[in-house]
């Protein structure tokens, strides 16, 4: 029997690379996204490629609390149960603190941050009483280290790490599976304007990488996990000055 799955942001990025990825892979699929036409395009695309795929799309922001938790209750009922949530929605801004961003880093919190705790909020009473399910948060390689003009992007990133954290606690005992991915540079447009992209991979590449990992079941990873694994390791020991002028 076919797997079910909701990704929210799937309407470009990861969320749609993922979304493709796992339509090879025979997967029942809910999308949700911003954007009603490019939603359109990516199903057009699944089902060029396969015309038996089944794909719902749902047009969300995550930002609009309560219609998160109306579309999670219809796609569930509506493919029989979701086995998958994957919690990807997010945006960034590039903007130093003290210029007038205030609302640009605001939306950032939280479209990344109340938007992935709603999205949790909503699947999880599901997912418990069936005592089945993956819950899946996309965070960053950012939650790892500050980064200067991307101070919300980065601190959203940490948030979701600690709440995921917290979550996988909650659950221990159960049948409930959390999965936390922190993806490096992958190809996207949130990350095109900047400078420096070390170890960039295409979205495809990030998105069957990200598969794997979903599929085994691991608890934290970064994407891919090396140089990745190391990386974010080190990004701990590096000086401020330095860091400051590689960004």
């Amino acid at each position: 029997m076919s797997k079910t799955c909701l990704i929210t942001g799937a309407a470009r990025g990861i969320g749609r690379a993922l979304a493709v990825e796992m339509a090879k892979h025979g997967y029942l699929l809910a999308l949700t996204g911003r954007n009603q036409e490019q939603l359109a395009e990516v199903r057009e695309e699944i089902v060029s490629v396969n015309p038996s795929a089944h794909v719902e799309i749902y047009v969300l922001d995550v930002t609009d609390y309560p219609s998160v938790f109306d579309v999670i209750s219809v796609a569930d009922q509506s493919l029989g149960g979701l086995d998958i949530v994957i919690a990807n929605a997010g945006i960034s801004v590039s903007k130093p603190v003290g210029v007038g961003g205030f609302e640009a880093h605001k939306s950032v919190i939280e479209t990344n941050v109340l938007g992935l705790m709603a999205t949790a909020e909503a699947i999880l009473p599901f997912f418990k009483e069936r005592n089945a399910g993956q819950f899946v948060a996309i965070s960053s390689v950012a939650a790892f280290r500050g980064l200067p003009n991307h101070s919300s992007y980065c601190a959203s990133k940490v948030a979701v790490k600690s709440y995921m954290e917290s979550l996988s606690m909650e659950l221990i005992g159960s049948k409930v599976l959390t999965t936390t991915l922190f993806p490096g540079y992958i190809d996207t447009d949130i990350n095109k304007h900047m400078a420096s992209r070390p170890f960039l991979i295409s979205a495809e590449q990030g998105a069957k990488e990200m598969l794997s990992l979903i599929q085994k079941g691991v608890k934290v990873s970064t994407v891919p996990k090396k140089p990745w694994s190391v990386v974010s390791q080190l990004m701990k020991a590096v000086p401020e000055s330095v860091l400051a002028k590689l960004s």
